[in-house]
């Protein structure tokens, strides 16, 4: 997909704007998980979240062949919004972006204050991208998908980062949504000649990337409920799954209460936010506890953007009523 010369290059271009983000070896994680662990924290970007990063080489790459642009339009449930609206502002390009209806109000409110325009349409992800689609072709709009080799080149960058910050880690959980994330990562890592095993991460409530890992080709869901709205695919993309059946060993799939628990290790464990899919590694991991025990550990913590209002509901609801089945 790239070389390292040109992932070199994505690096310093997405540097004018993300600072390189810590890997920490946390102590009470690693008690938690009963071996060494090391957290990439893009939660530390300046969205909240790793797709910043893809939207900058994006809007970089398409600026140079196709300076005539006169606007973008995308689907999104938050994170990928983000970074498209962010980096249209610094090209001074605008920017339409549709999300589905109940999408996250905190996300919607940042993907605003970026300068992007907010449309509200269907009940999923699918659904708000088949229209963005539509209405790209009737406003003559250049359509960002998802997916694209100038993201996977910008989030790559983040695995570049954390290979050298940790280049001894024996296995890495990275959370998939519509793969970007995860083919970076196996890129970077075969780039660079090192043995890291990859492992990805799904909801139960979204598992269409798993299913699709089991099958050896792309199988669609009919729903994606999960409230961890970053893993919420149901139409995976061929490109992304032909490079995680190459790359990946296996996907794990972790409830929603699996992740809620996370989100409250990693806040009670380094006091770091995380939302859904950031969280997902470490409920991977706490899964596979005993198979990993004496491995050193990579977590991508993706990013930190969950409401508060579905923080409340989701996660200390849980917590209580754990606490209350213990006692």
């Amino acid at each position: 997909m790239f070389g390292l010369a040109e992932l070199e290059a994505a690096h310093e271009i997405v540097g004018r704007a993300v600072p390189v983000t810590p890997a920490h070896a946390w102590p009470l994680l690693a008690e938690r998980l009963g071996t060494e662990v090391v957290v990439k924290h893009e939660n530390h970007t300046p969205t909240g979240g790793f797709k910043v990063r893809g939207g900058l080489i994006y809007l970089d790459r398409l600026i140079k062949a196709e300076p005539q642009t006169t606007g973008l339009i995308s689907a999104t449930t938050g994170n990928h919004g983000q970074s498209i609206a962010f980096a249209g502002r610094r090209h001074g390009v605008p920017v339409t972006i549709y999300v589905p209806y109940g999408n996250s109000v905190e996300k919607n409110r940042a993907m605003r204050a970026f300068g992007a325009t907010l449309v509200e349409h269907g009940n999923d992800f699918q659904t708000a991208r088949e229209e963005a689609y539509r209405q790209a072709a009737v406003a003559g709009l250049h359509v960002v998908r998802a997916f694209h080799p100038h993201l996977v080149l910008g989030v790559a960058t983040y695995a570049l980062e954390l290979f050298r910050q940790a280049d001894d880690l024996d296995i890495l959980y990275v959370p998939i949504g519509q793969g970007s994330g995860i083919s970076g990562c196996i890129t970077v890592r075969d780039l660079l000649g090192i043995k890291t095993e990859i492992v990805g991460v799904q909801s139960t409530l979204a598992p269409s990337y798993a299913l699709s890992f089991v099958a050896g080709t792309v199988v669609n869901t009919n729903s994606s409920n999960t409230r961890a709205d970053g893993m919420a695919t149901r139409n995976p993309d061929a490109e992304a799954l032909d490079i995680i059946l190459k790359g990946a060993s296996r996907i794990v799939q972790v409830s929603d209460e699996e992740i809620a628990a996370a989100i409250r290790a990693l806040w009670t464990d380094t006091h770091n936010l995380a939302e859904g899919a950031g969280a997902a590694p470490l409920a991977a991991a706490l899964q596979e506890k005993d198979r990993i025990r004496g491995k050193r550990v990579g977590l991508v913590l993706s990013g930190g953007n969950i409401d508060f209002d579905l923080f409340r509901s989701w996660v200390m609801a849980e917590s209580a009523v754990a606490e209350k089945i213990a006692v």
